[in-house]
């Protein structure tokens, strides 16, 4: 993003219950149009794993002894549609983020992952991201995913702070693709 269009300023500080652990293809990680890293700036409990490294191999046990329930968004057969806990524990949101393959390798080989429960989100509307071809209908980009789990995990004011920051980036990346340098973002 040119820096003059930066929505730096503009990512929302949310602290929730919910910790978001973004376990992120290598790959993923220096995209321009990667959305996880805005969730991990405007969240003040999320955090970032790389998998797919060599010699470094990610172990996601460790989340599950500290008491709380390990969810996946994941949709797998045996993935149930998400909802706000019901047992008075906080929830570990662990989110692939990658592409299709690369989200449901980690989910296979990344120990802890398959302990967890494979969560998918309830029926919503289309993805309004425009940036990248989604391959899968019913498809989202990252943001879009983690602002709708928070809605159900936390609050619709959160998802609502979180879809507007998605908003913007859309909005102002389709912009710096246009032709024409006389046209401004709003």
């Amino acid at each position: 993003m040119h820096t003059e269009w930066c929505v730096c300023d503009e990512i929302p500080r949310l602290s929730l219950r919910t910790r978001l652990v973004v376990v992120m293809h290598k790959r993923e990680q220096h995209k321009t149009t990667a959305t996880a890293p805005l969730a991990l700036q405007a969240l003040t409990s999320a955090e970032l794993h790389l998998h797919g490294i060599p010699d470094a191999p990610l172990d996601l046990r460790p989340l599950h002894e500290e008491g709380r329930r390990v969810l996946v968004l994941f949709p797998s057969d045996d993935a149930v549609e998400l909802r706000p806990p019901d047992d008075g524990r906080d929830v570990t949101l662990v989110v692939p983020d990658g592409s299709w393959r690369q989200a449901s390798k980690a989910v296979r080989r990344v120990p802890g992952l398959a302990e967890a429960q494979k969560v998918v989100l309830p029926p919503g509307p289309p993805t309004a991201w425009r940036l990248r071809r989604e391959p899968r209908e019913g498809g989202l980009a990252t943001l879009e995913a983690i602002a709708r789990a928070v809605g159900v995990l936390e609050s619709a004011e959160a998802q609502e702070r979180l879809e507007a920051l998605f908003d913007r980036v859309v909005e102002r990346t389709l912009w710096t693709r246009q032709p024409s340098p006389n046209r401004r973002p709003d």
